[in-house]
């Protein structure tokens, strides 16, 4: 009994095994019959060839101004009002405590070089405003910013040929 079960079983796995024939679909039968004539074959008009098109020229850059959020706008006023009376070392601190928050933020980079600027550290001023270009890659408004920051660094150190330079190029972003 058990050759004959196992014997099954083998017959089982070797015919789950077989290799079915692939499907051919019936088609049509290509020959004419004899009582019809052959197709006659038609001539079509030669393919006209594909229009090339001309092309579309490319979208500009997408403008992404930055803006502040809203804690960020609160220390940045903070700031301005401890800047008018001239209080740069908390100004800068709470400009600082934003930039924890959005240190990406290129508005923030021209708050602490204005901060710069009027304690009268102008080369610090003129490298926030670098950092802030840096950042405002296609903001056009916050470029013209750091650009007027960076000619007013070049002016309070007397170097009128590069502020008018980097004012020029301030005024072209507006």
């Amino acid at each position: 009994m058990n050759r004959i079960v196992i014997a099954g079983v083998l017959a089982l796995m070797l015919g789950a095994c077989a290799v079915p024939k692939p499907y051919q679909p019936t088609t049509p039968s290509t020959t004419v019959p004899p009582t019809q004539a052959p197709p006659t074959v038609e001539t079509q008009p030669a393919p006209t060839p594909p229009t090339i098109e001309e092309p579309q020229p490319l979208p500009g850059p997408v403008v992404r101004e930055p803006v502040l959020s809203p804690a960020s706008r609160a220390l940045v006023g903070q700031a301005q009002t401890q800047l008018a009376s001239k209080n740069f070392a908390v100004a800068a601190s709470s400009i600082e405590r934003a930039l924890r928050i959005e240190p990406d933020n290129s508005l923030l980079w021209i708050e602490l070089g204005k901060v710069r600027q009027a304690e009268g550290n102008y080369v610090q001023a003129e490298n926030m405003g670098r950092k802030a270009l840096s950042m405002a890659a296609n903001a056009p408004r916050a470029q013209s910013s750091a650009w007027s920051l960076i000619a007013e660094s070049y002016r309070a150190r007397g170097k009128n040929t590069e502020a008018r330079d980097a004012q020029m190029r301030a005024e072209q972003l507006r």
